[in-house]
């Protein structure tokens, strides 16, 4: 409880710091507060992961520190005037701690290596504090349009070959950091809006494997089957993570695609939907998987579930695009 409440904070700390040193403090408390909440026996490979996230981590901060050092005064907040070169380092550093393309080699291994909670901190509340300090210094259109479609291309192809759940889902993030990184050079709000809902549908996701216990496609044949409303949930989910329009997934989209068509990004915008397919290739797939039904199942089998506060924030999740775009037509 202590470490995830410091953890917490030094994101804060982060986010709402003056000066670019304090926030680098804000950087350090939460890494070295998450470091013994993955340090847990119910992990995979406790140490393993613990090692590689903290050695990623740590490096990206240092690579901070010393373009803020190398670069300008403490207190000075502005980064325009700051060297070009100073300002590509610690956008890279700060892309090496969200995870994205090509400095996400850490982050299927990390996953691969912790339970369901700690991947659901990893993929949520980690990426926050980073993605608002790139935001302060997005000026830099070629850098990142570069690492947006390097990171869409990448979560989009790595992830087909895989059967595990845990790096399906870590492509999955790395696909999503570019849609965020594209909503970033248009609008904030947006960006705010894609993180919230990403978050949510990843949380649903984590909840339903950690409440069946799934860690690969295998096992996902034999699971799902026991129950209908959860496996529904499942499916639905997976389709709005993958962006379909009857689900919730698909409004941030729709704005990012929106913004972008507005400020004449077409070429970009076009890559990130044709990679977006394919994440959506390998969601359907592990749908399907699920779909098959054994032999000795019976098909109307009694609905025996405990969970219903699952069910009901499942259900707000997937019909809210309906309401929010019935609370647009009365704004």
């Amino acid at each position: 409880m202590l470490f995830f409440n410091t953890m917490m904070f030094g994101t804060l700390i982060a986010i709402s710091s003056y000066s670019w040193f304090s926030m680098w403090i804000g950087l350090e408390i939460n890494l070295l507060s998450i470091i013994p909440l993955f340090k847990s026996h119910k992990n995979n490979y406790p140490a393993e992961a613990t090692l590689k996230y903290f050695i990623t981590q740590s490096l990206a901060s240092t690579i901070i520190l010393f373009s803020i050092i190398f670069s300008m005064n403490m207190s000075e907040f502005i980064p325009n005037n700051w060297n070009y070169w100073m300002m590509m380092i610690l956008n890279s550093a700060l892309l090496m701690k969200i995870g994205s393309a090509p400095f996400h080699s850490w982050f299927p291994e990390v996953v691969e290596g912790l339970n369901w909670m700690n991947n659901a901190i990893l993929m949520t509340w980690q990426k926050l504090a980073p993605a608002i300090l790139i935001m302060y210094n997005m000026n830099m259109m070629t850098f990142f349009t570069l690492i947006i479609i390097t990171s869409t291309i990448i979560g989009g192809i790595y992830g087909i070959n895989q059967i595990s759940l845990r790096k399906i889902l870590a492509y999955s993030s790395i696909n999503h950091i570019a849609w965020m990184l594209a909503s970033m050079l248009n609008n904030k709000n947006i960006w705010l809006i894609y993180f919230i809902i990403y978050s949510l549908i990843t949380l649903n996701i984590i909840f339903i494997f950690n409440l069946l216990n799934i860690y690969y496609m295998t096992q996902l044949f034999n699971s799902l089957n026991s129950n209908k409303i959860i496996k529904m949930l499942f499916i639905m989910n997976f389709f709005s993570l993958g962006g379909l329009p009857p689900f919730l997934g698909f409004l941030p989209k729709w704005l990012v695609i929106n913004f972008m068509i507005n400020n004449n990004f077409y070429s970009l915008s076009m890559i990130l939907v044709i990679f977006t397919l394919l994440t959506l290739f390998f969601y359907i797939r592990i749908t399907f998987s699920t779909l098959m039904f054994k032999i000795n199942e019976n098909l109307i089998k009694s609905m025996k579930f405990n969970s219903y506060e699952l069910i009901w924030f499942n259900i707000l999740m997937l019909s809210s695009l309906i309401i929010c775009t019935l609370i647009f037509n009365l704004l």
